[in-house]
């Protein structure tokens, strides 16, 4: 990557209004519901962006301690103003590779997609491990292949038509750890047992196709990667997009998209 991705500007925004309906929501539901349920639970969350998985378990988990998390300051802002103070979220900026957090802190850790950009992973699930309670829970999400998620694949596609000698390549993290195999081994090696990774597919919906191609260039760090072609109009590229996935999936749009759901436990 010639480019790091920066979830700042007017990205967070973008994403929570755009990206977040047709990605994330569908994903959330699913996580949630498969989060053991005790008293008084206390729940970590990684990488919590604008704060989509955390509304689902503030919702599932009324009486739980919540701790959101992410690296990226202006998401967690953004996240933030999603809940009132009586909806009781402890927010923190924190890194994933090393939590500021205490050995057997919590119950249960959740991530959704989120893992794909931590910069050392089995570092990450370590920490992890660490901060659960033994029998504690390690539960996260990653995409699956591009391939096996044609709206994202098709933007993608699309960029590179649009910048052929400088093609924008954000969208190889996000889609890059996939391998189940490698998975299983990395959360292993961290020391989680009872390991599974499941493949779950959801319909991936947007009302429009400029609103599916918004969320994909200007609800995405790839927009800065656009920028960074030298003087580009914006408007044009979402413009482009837009008639590249109407063609492809007509309006309302309407795709699948498939993840792996992750999961691990502490030996008790």
């Amino acid at each position: 990557m010639a480019d790091a991705p920066t979830f700042a500007g007017s990205v967070p925004e973008k994403y929570d209004r755009y990206m977040a309906p047709i990605f994330f929501d569908p994903y959330a539901e699913d996580l949630v519901s498969r989060l053991p349920v005790l008293p008084e639970m206390r729940v970590l969350e990684l990488a919590c962006g604008t704060g989509v998985v955390t509304r689902r378990l503030r919702d599932a988990l009324p009486e739980a301690r919540i701790v959101a998390t992410d690296l990226n300051e202006p998401m967690l802002d953004t996240a933030r103003a999603r809940f009132s103070a009586a909806e009781r979220i402890e927010w923190h900026r924190a890194d994933a590779t090393g939590l500021p957090f205490g050995d057997e802190a919590f119950d249960a850790v959740v991530c959704q997609f989120g893992v794909m950009f931590f910069s050392d992973k089995l570092a990450a699930f370590r920490e992890a491990h660490r901060v659960l309670a033994p029998g504690g829970s390690f539960l996260f999400n990653v995409w699956d292949a591009m391939e096996r998620n044609e709206l994202s694949l098709t933007v993608h596609q699309a960029l590179a038509s649009l910048f052929p000698s400088d093609p924008p390549d954000f969208y190889r993290i996000p889609f890059g750890f996939h391998d189940s195999a490698t998975i299983s081994a990395m959360l292993g090696e961290a020391g989680f047992e009872e390991v599974q990774v499941t493949s779950v597919s959801r319909p991936g919906v947007s009302r429009s196709a400029h609103d599916a191609a918004i969320a994909l260039v200007e609800g995405t760090p790839v927009l800065g990667q656009v920028l960074a072609r030298g003087q580009v109009n914006v408007s044009a590229v979402v413009h482009a997009v837009t008639g590249k996935i109407r063609e492809r999936f007509g309006e309302p749009v309407q795709s699948t998209m498939t993840a792996l759901v992750c999961s691990g436990r502490k030996r008790t």
